[in-house]
This record gives structure tokens, C-alpha cells and sequence, in this order.
């Protein structure tokens, strides 16, 4: 029996962890600051299933930019999800589960599109999906009118996202199903280790055998599905909007990035995503108890999406130096023993 621990040592540091500890100082300074707004169930229940439209958004960015492409058209995408869904119900009486499969499969269709532009066409992905949301915003006025959409009114409507579970809105819970589910896809299987591989290397991933095209169109595919579901579900727990959706894109790149920095520093990764989303959304909740003030969701956001990509790229420019410098290293070891060889050599008498 040896004196070593049976178990690997968890490193609970700030490199890795310091989402979880700015987490925790919000919870005690705002926890004194407004006890009986701040430290109580509803509240805790009320930020979990607000921001749950938005992890699924953030979600989505996240399977697009696992393979270094960006998807600007989420929140466009979002925002058609849920006028198809509602004037599906609504105007043509459409089946509930129906309408939702059709509005969702609408949401696949554009990223498809997108995938297309993206692979085919071979424009860059910023520049496709910032076009492709233009385009759907000009579509959602075409299908509504123009006009606020009348909400569908059946009781299953609302309890496909309000009904309670442990005190929380079931739309939390299938957040954490879809953070399951993803994270268990990107990190666990061929695909998803494709995906970052495509992400990290296309080149690389393209010599190696990777159909780097293939995965770019599976991301965008995959992004558009998840938002189009994530509007289907803000229309049962909001009501219908016409503009809600691009509010959302900021925040979900804002937790995507700042995610990365977090639990698995410098990949994308879908617990430091969700992780960013809660600590965020704490931060802003508690500043707008203590203030009152109603700007500050945009203005932390923004922040945190300049600092989170600051110190992502700091923290690779960082490990870039270092690998030069064991490279350098290396080299320079085995020179000085090749000298001293071939000195060795040339000192023994024949």
C-alpha cells in the first residue's frame, strides 16, 4: 500500500474555475446588499428560466463556432421559429407537436441554406449568416404582416415550457437535457472530435481524412435546429415577439466565449457555456436590484464578450510562446549533444 492518493488531484484553480468563484462573491455581495430580493427561491427560479432561451441560443453559436464558423442568424432564426410556429396554430389551426416539428424543421432548412453559402459558395461565415439574418427578418415581416402575432391560448401551449418542476419552470429542465446531450455528443463521440478537429485545424483535419465541409454543413444545420427550437419555446413562455431575437445574439456569444475560458480552458465547451450564462445573468440581476437601472444586461454583456475574447486570445498567444520555447529547447539539447558526440567521437584514437 503506497502512501499516493487512489484518486487524480482536482485542480480547483483560476485558470479553470474562476467563473464558479465570481460566482459565488455575486451570491454574498448582492446576498447582503438585497437579502430579501436577492437570497430567495423565487428569484433563483425566476433567473433559471429566464435564461433559458438564451443557453439554447448560446448552444447553438457554440455548434457552429466548434468548427471555427460563425453563426450571426441565430437570433433571426429564433425569431421566425416562433411566428411559424404561432400563425401555424394560430391561422391555420395546426396541430400543436405538428407545428412545432414544421417550425424547427423551417430553422434546419436555413442552416442548410447557410451550409451552402458557407461550403459551396465559399463565403466567409460571418458574412453569409450577418446576410441570411437580414434576409429572415424581411421573411418574418412577409409571414406576420408586420403585425404582433396573437398567442396560441390551450393549456398545453403554456405547459410545454410553465409548467413546475422542483419550483423550476420546465424549460430549465430541458436545458440541462440538451447540455446533457451535446456535451456527451461533442466530446464523446467520432463526430463530435471531427467537429473540433475541423474547429482547431481544417487543414490538418482535411489531410488527415476529415470532410471538413461536411462538418462546417452539419454545424450550421445543427445551430439552426437549436435555435429554431429555442423559439419555439420563448413563444409558449413569452408570448410571440417580432424583435426579441437579435437582443439574444450578443448575450449567447458573450457566454460562448467567455465559457471557453472556463472548466477547459481555450475550447469550446458546453458546461463553461452554461456555467457564463448563470454567472452573467446572476451579476446583471444583482447590479439591477441594487440600481434599479434597466441598461445594464447590454452593457455587461458587451463586456464580458470584449474580456472573454481579450484573454481567450491572450491565453493562446501565451501557449503559442511556451511550445516555441520547449521546441527551442529541444532543439538546442540535442544539438549540444550531437556536439558533444561527435567530440567524443573524434577524441577516441582509432
Amino acid at each position: 500500500m503506497t502512501g499516493q492518493s487512489r484518486f487524480p488531484a482536482v485542480r480547483l484553480g483560476l485558470d479553470r474555475f474562476s467563473g464558479l468563484y465570481i460566482w459565488a462573491l455575486f451570491i454574498v455581495i448582492f446576498g447582503i446588499k438585497e437579502p430579501s430580493l436577492f437570497l430567495t427561491a423565487a428569484n433563483a427560479h425566476t433567473v433559471a428560466s429566464e435564461q433559458a432561451v438564451g443557453g439554447f441560443l448560446a448552444i447553438g453559436v457554440l455548434f457552429a463556432l466548434v468548427t471555427g464558423t460563425y453563426d450571426l442568424s441565430v437570433g433571426a432564426v429564433a425569431n421566425l421559429s416562433t411566428i411559424v410556429v404561432t400563425w401555424l396554430i394560430v391561422t391555420h389551426h395546426s396541430d400543436m407537436w405538428l407545428a412545432i416539428v414544421a417550425a424547427v424543421l423551417v430553422s434546419a432548412l436555413v442552416g442548410a441554406v447557410n451550409g451552402f453559402v458557407v461550403v459551396k459558395l465559399r463565403v466567409n461565415s460571418f458574412i453569409a449568416t450577418l446576410g441570411m439574418g437580414t434576409i429572415l427578418a424581411a421573411v418574418q415581416s412577409i409571414v406576420s404582416g408586420n403585425s404582433q402575432p396573437i398567442p396560441p391560448t390551450s393549456t398545453a401551449w403554456s405547459n410545454l415550457t410553465q409548467i413546475s418542476v422542483g419550483g423550476f419552470q420546465i424549460v430549465f429542465v430541458y436545458l440541462i437535457v440538451l447540455g446533457f446531450i451535446m456535451w456527451w455528443m461533442l466530446d464523446y463521440t467520432p463526430m463530435g472530435r471531427y467537429m473540433y478537429a475541423v474547429g482547431g485545424n481544417p487543414d490538418a483535419a482535411r489531410l488527415s481524412g476529415v470532410k471538413v465541409g461536411r462538418y462546417v454543413w452539419i454545424s450550421l444545420i445543427g445551430s439552426a435546429a437549436i435555435s429554431g427550437a429555442a423559439g419555439v419555446l420563448y413563444a409558449s413562455q413569452s408570448g410571440p415577439s417580432l424583435t426579441y431575437g437579435p437582443e439574444l445574439l450578443l448575450p449567447a456569444f458573450a457566454a460562448v466565449f467567455l465559457g471557453s475560458t472556463q472548466l477547459r480552458p481555450g475550447r469550446f465547451n458546453i458546461w463553461g457555456t452554461l456555467l457564463s450564462i448563470y454567472v452573467l445573468a446572476t451579476g446583471v440581476q444583482g447590479l439591477e436590484y441594487m440600481t434599479g437601472v434597466q441598461w445594464l444586461n447590454n452593457m455587461f454583456n458587451g463586456v464580458a464578450l470584449i474580456l472573454a475574447v481579450a484573454f481567450a486570445l491572450w491565453r493562446q498567444n501565451a501557449r503559442s510562446r511556451t511550445d516555441r520555447r520547449e521546441v527551442t529547447s529541444e532543439v538546442t539539447v540535442g544539438e549540444d549533444r550531437a556536439v558533444s558526440e561527435t567530440t567524443t567521437n573524434v577524441g577516441t584514437p582509432p
